[in-house]
């Protein structure tokens, strides 16, 4: 039985969708101050946006490997209750259908890194409870240079990058292959899993630390970089993996929770990250599809039928569950199966 300690998860995570209207607008009702806000244009092809409050009013692209750039005049403030944004398409498109989805972190720290080579500095913003941590680096190309992620637990889904310059988002997962600390992701492309020891130095993410490798693409000499940590929250989160099955009646895949964001890649094949949320378009079967490694707009893909404790596939698709595919997911959670205190399951959608 699934319990959790975070009886209501949009305390932590939350999908907002507004409609934009080419100007200046306040976005409110996310329910919190958001930390990282990742946010999509639905209905233009324009690049999906990453900013978050460690590195301040800045963009990323998560499909592309372009530097950080200042987003000031598009992205004007995280808010009490959500965030502002001014007249730029991408995350304000008139008469555009946008989403965000919204993290929270808040508790700032700041420190050293450790490991080989050089000491250098990093700030970040950690919520343990949630196990969400963002931490801004400095790299110095050494294999073995450690970057405390302040989450107290493992993080089994780590995202990070050079952002100061042109360089890939590198992505670990736990479930990526039986030794991920060997492998890598690309969250910018389609490639399949790739084996490198100058990503995470063949050493899996400790209690306290992630270990680099010697590669620029994460860890430049005297780079600013950026590290997305999460550890997995029994109820509210769940990083696993699963097999496609190629049918039109698709495996069931468990998360102890009724998801309210899911997120996969093929792991041996060159396929997208494809994301599904419970508000696009509020209602099972869930089709409503965007991809983090495009631009592409919203199109109706492979059907996802969201469940109490999980989802299931209720159409084919080669690029979300091809017959005898690996895949690796990451989900949230709308509602926990059974919570802390009351221990009423939830239901399905």
């Amino acid at each position: 039985m699934a319990y959790t300690t975070i009886d209501k998860p949009t305390d932590y995570f939350n999908t907002k969708l507004y409609t934009g209207n080419g100007g200046t607008q306040s976005i409110t009702g996310v329910g919190f101050q958001p930390d990282w806000c990742w946010i999509k244009n639905r209905n233009q092809a324009l690049n999906p946006v990453a900013i978050d409050s460690v590195r301040g009013l800045k963009y990323l692209y998560t499909n592309s490997d372009s530097a950080e750039g200042d987003y000031s005049s598009a992205f004007t403030s995280f808010d009490s209750d959500g965030f502002s944004v001014g007249a730029t398409d991408n995350v304000n498109g008139n008469g555009n259908g946008i989403v965000a989805w919204n993290w929270k972190a808040g508790t700032s720290v700041s420190g050293n890194t450790g490991g080989s080579g050089t000491a250098k500095t990093y700030t970040g913003s950690v919520n343990t409870d949630a196990g969400f941590s963002i931490i801004r680096y400095i790299g110095n190309r050494t294999a073995g240079h450690t970057i405390p992620h302040h989450l107290g637990t493992t993080p089994v889904w780590v995202i990070a990058r050079t952002i100061s310059s042109t360089k890939e988002w590198d992505v670990y997962h736990h479930k990526n292959t039986s030794s991920p600390e060997t492998d890598y992701l690309v969250l910018n492309t389609t490639a399949a899993t790739s084996d490198a020891s100058d990503k995470w130095n063949d050493t899996a993410p400790t209690s306290s630390v992630v270990t680099l490798g010697d590669s620029s693409q994460l860890n430049t000499n005297d780079g600013t970089c950026i590290m997305y940590a999460f550890a997995e929250k029994k109820g509210y989160s769940k990083f696993g993996s699963y097999v496609g099955n190629g049918s039109t009646e698709g495996p069931f895949v468990y998360t102890g929770f009724r998801p309210a964001w899911i997120m996969i890649k093929a792991i041996d094949a060159t396929k997208s990250w494809y994301m599904w949320d419970s508000k696009r378009p509020g209602f099972n079967l869930v089709d409503d599809q965007l991809l983090a490694d495009t631009n592409d707009t919203e199109f109706n893909g492979s059907n996802i039928d969201i469940l109490s404790n999980g989802w299931k596939f209720r159409s084919s698709g080669t690029g979300e569950q091809g017959n005898g595919t690996n895949y690796i997911f990451m989900a949230f959670a709308e509602f926990p199966f059974v919570t802390s205190g009351t221990k009423a399951a939830g239901t399905a959608r």
